[in-house]
């Protein structure tokens, strides 16, 4: 089984290397617009655009016609994203159903978090996709309509995360046995839980940069494990594949917190938020790990033969991208261009 498994899986990581290319950490981060009410008539609007690619964001903020612009709007160029504010005169003073366009967001995978904090002290958000790069500003919304919205951004978060993918392909590589596997997928899922809700409820935080390099770290990790598994040996990791899911998980759960955490979430939405997003990450890592072994189980009834040198394939390539991510990441956390 493990060699079919070996085999079948280096067809499917290769296929994702190929769609990631040379992805940074970045890209498939939300982008956030904040509209917050300052008096009667007017508002505070700030868009922060993640950088796409190591480029600037190709979406535009495009306000309603008759918004008033007031005073000179600013631009701040941060590490991670570049900070639109401007201010703006709404006539009569409600923004419901004005509609906020983001022309150029189609052409990415980006989603957007659409904040609105009000004088009476009430927020309410939205998520605005690529495949519609518009918003129509809402008042108080039902509940499920949220918690639907927090849903898709933890499933879209979770499979625009190549790099968390391939650890999880790496573990169903070296596990061997049905009930090693469940152990190891759930005490990866316990660990990146604890961390997500952590992180989210703000009791604990870890800087992107170096976070980012050391989740490249742990696919660079695996690569060599993969290679022990193809020569025969054993290791602690092969043996007890679950502590190392666990451990790693806890780093990897921080990088699923960034996903939640930067969209700048209303206050009374955090439970919910931080369920719905969780069981989105959830789904999205299932949706994989079936996938994977159906194709597994697919090529077995086909018995189909790949050629003897694709056997090295797993190990050497989730560790050269490993490396290269490692390598990449640990330049950008110390800004060497």
């Amino acid at each position: 089984m493990r060699r079919y498994l070996v085999l079948m899986s280096a067809f499917f990581m290769l296929f994702l290397a190929g769609l990631s290319g040379i992805a940074s950490a970045h890209e498939s981060q939300p982008g956030l617009l904040e509209v917050r009410q300052l008096n009667t008539n007017r508002y505070e609007v700030i868009w922060r655009a993640p950088i796409y690619y190591g480029k600037p964001h190709p979406a535009t903020l495009q306000l309603p016609e008759e918004w008033q612009i007031v005073g000179e709007p600013t631009a701040r160029q941060l590490s991670d994203s570049a900070l639109h504010r401007r201010v703006v005169e709404v006539p009569g003073g409600s923004i419901n159903g004005s509609i906020i366009r983001l022309p150029g967001l189609e052409a990415t995978i980006t989603d957007v978090f659409v904040r609105i904090s009000r004088l009476d002290g009430s927020e309410t958000s939205q998520v605005v996709r690529p495949t519609l790069p518009f918003v129509e500003l809402r008042g108080e919304r039902p509940w499920y309509e949220s918690s639907r919205e927090y849903l898709l951004l933890g499933l879209h978060h979770i499979l625009m995360g190549i790099d968390h993918l391939l650890f999880v392909l790496g573990l169903l590589i070296i596990v061997s046995g049905r009930s090693m596997l469940i152990k190891t997928i759930t005490a990866f899922t316990v660990a990146h839980s604890i961390t997500l809700a952590i992180a989210t409820l703000g009791y604990a935080t870890v800087p992107g940069p170096p976070l980012n390099a050391a989740i490249a770290l742990s696919i660079l990790f695996l690569g060599p494990e993969i290679v022990r598994v193809w020569r025969g040996q054993t290791s602690f990791t092969i043996r007890h594949p679950w502590v190392v899911a666990f451990g790693f998980g806890l780093l990897h759960g921080f990088g699923f917190a960034s996903g939640l955490s930067t969209v700048g979430m209303p206050t009374s939405e955090i439970p919910l938020a931080l369920l719905m997003f969780n069981i989105g990450v959830e789904l999205g890592q299932l949706v994989f790990v079936v996938l994977i072994l159906q194709l597994y189980r697919s090529l077995k009834v086909l018995e189909f033969r790949w050629p003897h040198w694709m056997e090295f394939a797993p190990g050497y390539t989730i560790g050269s991208l490993g490396a290269y991510w490692t390598i990449q990441r640990t330049l950008m956390m110390f800004a060497i261009n």
